[in-house]
């Protein structure tokens, strides 16, 4: 019995030490997932009002009579639940004033530039707007877009940072969810950006020193 006890003691540590490691972790990586971001999210207009678009403005290709829509959000990222563009996708009237013209077609576009709630610190969202772009029959949404609402800039990954030079800097940045607005991304002090390094480092030791308890109870076993 008395060969069992530390062996007991051993475990017991062992067991509370990585239960100290968990409890450190969790609030630190279940923070990291509570995050918003500020992008421009893609729409597809129709009789039913506006659909999230599956596919980015690169890989679509609009027919002629058909509405793209784009709305600046901060969301999670995910799509179906991100607010939709104010305006309603109406071809029609969008579109009334520009005539067809052989080998091109017709793309109503519409612009909501977000509230000042989404906006990034220091900037205004202008008020939304409507164009009709008239573009060859082959154009995909990015040129649709660029025809009527330049310039338009992209980071090095292609991702769509600002439509008609709004916002003026950033680029999908995340902000802690429920933040004010004009705050940043968070970094490794707790916020959004993940487990802080004090956090990973203290659970680091943990699991450290639960491996030195298993070495020393093996070792005490083989004397």
């Amino acid at each position: 019995m008395t060969g069992r006890a530390p062996r007991v003691r051993f475990a017991v540590l062992l067991l509370t030490l990585l239960a100290a490691g968990a409890a450190l972790l969790g609030p630190a990586a279940g923070s990291s997932a509570a995050a918003d971001y500020r992008y421009w999210s893609f729409w597809k207009g129709g009789a039913d009002g506006w659909a999230y678009q599956q596919v980015g403005p690169a890989g679509n290709v609009p027919a002629d009579g058909a509405v793209d829509g784009w709305r600046f959000v901060l969301s999670p990222d995910g799509g179906q639940d991100t607010p939709r563009p104010g305006p309603a996708p109406d071809f029609a009237a969008i579109c009334r004033d520009t005539a067809p013209s052989g080998g091109h077609k017709r793309v109503a576009v519409v612009l909501d530039f977000g509230t000042a709630q989404d906006a990034p610190g220091g900037e205004q969202p202008p008020a939304a707007r409507s164009s009709c772009a008239s573009v060859p029959t082959a154009a995909n949404s990015a040129e649709v877009l660029a025809a009527v609402a330049a310039p338009l800039r992209y980071d090095s990954g292609a991702l769509l940072c600002a439509i008609a030079d709004y916002p003026r800097a950033g680029c999908g940045e995340p902000v802690a969810a429920g933040a004010d607005s004009g705050t940043g991304g968070g970094g490794s002090d707790g916020g959004d950006g993940g487990p802080a390094l004090g956090l990973v480092a203290g659970a680091g030791a943990v699991v450290l020193l639960g491996a030195g308890a298993v070495w020393q109870a093996r070792r005490r076993r083989t004397r």
